[in-house]
């Protein structure tokens, strides 16, 4: 009985095994799941533990401020206040929070209730749309503890008042917020610029420097953009403990306080800017109602530089915008009427316009043609009204009567006779004082036995770059462009037929496939006038601290960047001075970065000097066809002085194109020195207008004159589009610049107390 009752009860030896292998798994599985946690990973779930309390503040930093060369404010920050509500600090009375509602609506003209908080989502903070209740509930839900914008940029006398009621409105206070301001706004908009929000091409370059999306703003055009590195500073941080509600406790670590932005000073005076823009509306509106409008001047353009130091001293570009309108933020409609405006107003049209010169490229040719011996000083040229040129694509090409081409000068009127029979025999310094084209053609692409051999296409775009044409100048300013020195196989690309002695006569004049700058114009002027120095143009005359201290800076044009010196402690201990990218700290160099120069403190900085540095290419030229040589050679410093000379007889001879404008309409006592230019042209706007006409294309006008003669320290461009005659609408431009600028000078003498 018994052994049966054992036999009965009795379990397999395998399924014990089993039971206490399963117990083991477990046990094991258990024991390895809690070492796990509590020693492998320990770090990770301490770390998650710790992101649910600990959250990071990034504390924005104050923007720099820009000035001009006389400490007149371009670009500030001030004070924008906003009403705010915070939803966690709000009283639990529901009757109490609709009363707070209530008069704080009566007080900001915000309705109390307007949507639901679907609706509420479609707006982004400070549109108007939704009602105080639902943009609070919005933010209840989401972030309790996070003030939510109720009203924004508020006046300054309403946020006192706010806040005065908010003793008595519980959760209810004021935002201050910094805002970008412009005092001078559309004036110099085009070259201080204005900010946007950070965009998605650069989100993560900012992010990694602490700048925060949808908060901070960068540089979008001007100076904002490319001192971008210099105005930002650093953003503070605040490592801090929240509740899950997202109120913060308190500070876990040390704050690291923002550092303000440095500021930068311009070489551009406020009043001499303001003189130039004047000056130049005042004449596009003087001529739009002389003509009724049927000849609309709808752009133009002035610049005024040192020559001798490469300072611009103003730098207008008409139309403009208004970039206080972009302060905050940048409205849609205001943006797209400026995008579609065919006269680009966005477009800071002194650098980023290419045109043809039109006569101003003379001084080009002229150089090439005195210093290459095309041209001397005691030779006479004819100049008739109108010649013939056998055009030939090749050397080769038989002269029939289907290639004569007819080239003409232009047609002047003095003391109410016009002259269509030409100049005359002029000599070199005459062909530049009275712009004949007859005379230019000749020495650009020769003419029968008069002058055999020209300047050739080849030498003359050498000239021409040794003057500043066909690269960017490297100023401290984005969205420049590099113009156009054509060549024989830069139209076989672009055109696919060859260069013919045609193109060369026009190329001669500024005219044809030839283009450049404003700017570029203006470094070809100041080249002469600076007896062959073509000074680095800068816009930026200093950088400094928030204590005034100067902070040495270098400039990387072909990239933007920008390099400050600062002391680098090596890895041997040692302290050194190095330079070091602002927007990448680790790329540091022990010398002045390759390519850079120095924009702070204001440094002269000599792009190079035509008469020293070996500019010009030399070509050997067999029957039409030029090759380079390889070597260089310089412009002889008498050539200069040549060229300078038909520039003053320009002014100073009853029959030179500048000669009224500055002896009569404004007469100067100071030596003034010049060139005009008409030049043809025929881009969309006109070929949409139907004026694209041969033998009557619409022209602009250009004019650069510098002073005094014999050392200049002020030379002035000025550009209309489709202005018709240089020297009837671009040269009273020139000659009220130079006059507001000799009048601020005696001001600011007299006011120092200084003499002469």
């Amino acid at each position: 009985m018994s052994s049966q009752t054992v036999g009965k009860f009795q379990t397999s030896t395998w399924r014990i095994l089993l039971m206490y292998g399963v117990m083991v798994a477990v046990m094991s599985v258990l024991t390895y799941r809690l070492v796990s946690l509590q020693v492998l990973e320990r770090e990770t779930w301490v770390n998650q533990a710790v992101d649910n309390y600990k959250t990071e503040i990034s504390d924005p930093a104050p923007r720099g401020i820009i000035y001009d060369r006389n400490g007149y404010i371009l670009a500030r920050n001030f004070a924008s206040y906003n009403i705010v509500i915070t939803p966690a600090n709000l009283p639990d009375d529901e009757a109490d929070i609709q009363n707070i509602y209530r008069e704080l609506s009566a007080l900001i003209d915000v309705p109390v209730n307007e949507g639901d908080v679907e609706y509420a989502k479609l707006f982004t903070a400070c549109v108007p749309g939704p009602g105080i209740a639902q943009m609070v509930e919005l933010g209840d839900s989401l972030a309790p503890y996070t003030p939510v914008r109720i009203k924004c940029n508020v006046g300054e006398e309403l946020a006192r008042v706010v806040r005065e009621r908010a003793v008595d409105w519980p959760g209810v206070d004021v935002e201050i917020e910094p805002v970008r301001d412009y005092p001078t706004g559309s004036l110099t908009a085009n070259i201080v610029g204005f900010l946007g929000p950070i965009y998605e091409a650069v989100k993560d370059d900012y992010e990694a420097r602490g700048f925060v999306t949808n908060r901070d703003k960068i540089g979008y055009a001007g100076i904002e953009t490319s001192m971008d590195d210099v105005l930002l500073g650093k953003n503070g941080l605040r490592v801090v403990q929240v509740d899950v509600a997202g109120q913060v406790l308190r500070n876990l670590e040390p704050p690291i306080e923002p550092e303000a932005g440095n500021n930068v000073v311009l070489t551009i005076d406020t009043r001499l800017q303001k003189a130039a823009e004047t000056s130049l509306v005042e004449e596009i509106d003087y001529w739009n109602n002389y003509f009724n409008r049927t000849r609309d001047i709808s752009s133009g353009v002035v610049i005024a530089m040192n020559p001798k130091t490469g300072e611009i001293l103003a730098m207008v570009s008409y139309p403009t915008y208004e970039n206080n309108r972009m302060a905050r933020f940048i409205p849609g409609y205001y943006y797209d009427q400026l995008s579609n405006d065919p006269r680009r107003p966005l477009v800071n049209n002194a650098i980023s316009a290419e045109f043809p010169p039109g006569s101003v490229f003379k001084l080009s040719t002229a150089t090439g043609a005195y210093n290459e011996g095309v041209v001397g000083p005691d030779d006479i040229i004819s100049t008739p009204g109108k010649l013939t040129l056998c055009e030939r694509f090749s050397p080769n090409d038989p002269c029939t009567a289907l290639n004569q081409r007819p080239f003409v000068d232009w047609i002047y009127e003095r003391n109410g006779v016009i002259n269509e029979e030409g100049f005359g025999a002029l000599d070199f310094f005459h062909c530049i004082a009275y712009s004949s084209n007859v005379c230019f053609y000749k020495l650009g692409g020769g003419f029968e036995d008069e002058i055999e051999e020209g300047l050739g296409i080849f030498r003359l775009g050498e000239y021409a770059r040794a003057l500043g044409y066909g690269e960017r100048s490297g100023i401290q300013l984005p969205g420049e462009e590099d113009g156009l020195i054509p060549t024989p196989q830069w139209k076989r690309i672009n055109t696919g037929e060859n260069w013919s002695t045609g193109d060369t006569y026009i190329a001669s004049v500024g005219q044809g496939y030839v283009l450049g700058t404003p700017l570029q114009i203006l470094m070809s002027g100041a080249t002469i006038a600076n007896h062959g120095k073509l000074m680095q143009p800068t816009i930026i005359r200093e950088i400094q601290d928030g204590e005034g201290r100067v902070i040495p800076v270098w400039f990387k044009p072909e990239d933007f960047s920008l390099y400050e010196v600062q002391d680098v402690e090596l890895d041997s201990g040692e302290t050194v001075k190095m330079w070091v990218n602002l927007s990448n700290p680790d790329e540091r160099f022990l010398n002045a970065p390759s390519g850079s120069y120095q924009i702070s403190p204001f440094t002269p900085n000599l792009k190079w000097d035509i008469t020293v540095t070996p500019k010009i290419q030399i070509y050997n030229c067999d029957v039409g066809y030029c090759d380079p040589t390889g070597t260089y050679k310089v412009v002889d410093p008498s050539t200069v002085e040549a060229v300078r000379t038909g520039t003053r007889l320009a002014v100073s001879d009853s029959r030179g194109t500048l000669h009224e404008i500055f002896t009569e309409t404004y007469p100067f006592t100071i030596a003034v020195a010049g060139k005009t230019g008409t030049a043809e042209y025929c881009d969309d706007v006109a070929r949409k207008a139907n004026r694209c006409q041969f033998g009557a294309w619409p022209t602009h006008a250009w004019t650069l004159a510098y002073a005094p003669y014999d050392d200049p320290e002020i030379i002035v461009a000025a550009f209309a589009y489709n202005g018709g005659e240089g020297g009837s609408v671009a040269a009273p431009i020139v000659a009220r610049v130079l006059q507001a600028y000799f009048e601020l000078k005696s001001i600011d003498i007299a006011q120092s107390g200084g003499g002469g």
